[in-house]
């Protein structure tokens, strides 16, 4: 089997052994038209998996629909998944189809299931069901061909437990099982995940590519990524947005990563080549000191005083920073 990292739509996913075998699994059950329910915690890119499986599926030239539940509200699901007729409520100045019509033909992809209320739960669970939806303020029944796919951030099943979820639209929803580990689970993929975001971020601003040192990647290789993919691409447009560096350095990494403690990993970050050298505190904090002025002169356009309120510092104390740090350059002029 080809050691090369897996891509979708120009997002590398990565080449271990778990998203390897969610990848083949995605290829069985691509033509199927049985309901996936797609679980993982957030940011794991769970539509990512909904998209590719719509696109390796015979309805790859129809709609890919995605919802995320989570953020309607249970006065708004409603109308935003079955469409409203003109007059059903203030505000219905026209006939609306929902996402259920938008999607006919194609897939639609329902994501943070979890969150739909137990009443609206009863209405989905008779979509599945008959393939047909009512409008709101309708009574015409409108016959929808889709496939459906769902994602959920919790146990399901232990909702259901909970009575928090009806069990007949769970086993409805659970007929292929599609499970995403979570990024801390599949560390190997980190180092392929941070090239690519990196080289995307910087050719979005037009700048050539940066190498990245191999204390940041050990930074982010025991980092827990509590938000998975999504919070390691945040990241590394961050880095992009600020580092001013020949090369990603540990000044360029987010503090919040940069000094998180993981389990019984106590060795230090540092960025050498070879063997293990000691450990200069006082040049750690000034790499570090030097990137947050640098980001806030840069962001301020060289202007001192707005780099001063973005750092919360006085523009005085700023300035004697920018001498001892030689930052002198980035300054615009007398400001």
């Amino acid at each position: 089997m080809s050691n090369a990292p897996f891509s979708v739509d120009s997002v590398v996913v990565g080449r271990s052994a778990r998203m390897r075998a969610v990848f083949d699994f995605v290829r069985v059950i691509a033509d199927s038209e049985s309901s996936v329910l797609v679980t993982g915690e957030t940011g794991t890119g769970k539509e990512l998996i909904a998209n590719l499986i719509h696109q390796s599926s015979s309805r790859r030239h129809k709609p890919f629909v995605p919802v995320s539940c989570a953020i309607l509200s249970e006065t708004l699901i409603e109308s935003d998944l079955f469409g409203h007729e003109r007059g059903a409520f203030t505000g219905a100045i026209r006939d609306r189809p929902g996402r259920f019509e938008l999607a006919s033909g194609g897939t639609i992809f329902l994501d943070d299931i979890d969150d739909v209320p137990l009443t609206m739960q009863v209405k989905l669970l008779r979509v599945i069901q008959n393939r047909v939806v009512e409008r709101l303020g309708g009574t015409r029944p409108i016959p929808v061909d889709v496939r459906i796919i769902t994602g959920a951030k919790r146990d399901l099943r232990a909702l259901t437990a909970e009575g928090k979820f009806r069990e007949d639209l769970f086993y409805r929803l659970n007929v292929i099982p599609v499970s995403l580990p979570p990024l801390r689970e599949r560390r190997e993929d980190i180092p392929i995940l941070v090239d690519h975001f990196v080289k995307r971020y910087f050719r979005q601003r037009d700048e050539d590519p940066r190498l990245v040192s191999q204390a940041v990647l050990h930074a982010f290789m025991r980092y827990p990524w509590p938000g998975n993919v999504r919070e390691l691409e945040n990241a590394c447009e961050r880095i992009a947005q600020t580092c001013t560096c020949d090369s990603v350095r540990l000044g360029c990494v987010p503090l919040s990563i940069l000094f998180h403690r993981n389990g019984d990993d106590q060795q230090p970050l540092v960025e050498t080549q070879g063997h293990p050298s000691a450990v200069s505190l006082d040049d750690r904090l000034k790499d570090v000191e030097a990137n947050l002025i640098t980001w806030a002169l840069k962001v301020s356009g060289g202007n001192k005083s707005k780099a001063a309120e973005l750092l919360s510092i006085k523009r005085s104390t700023l300035g004697d920073r920018i001498k001892k740090l030689d930052l002198a350059h980035l300054e615009a002029g007398e400001n």
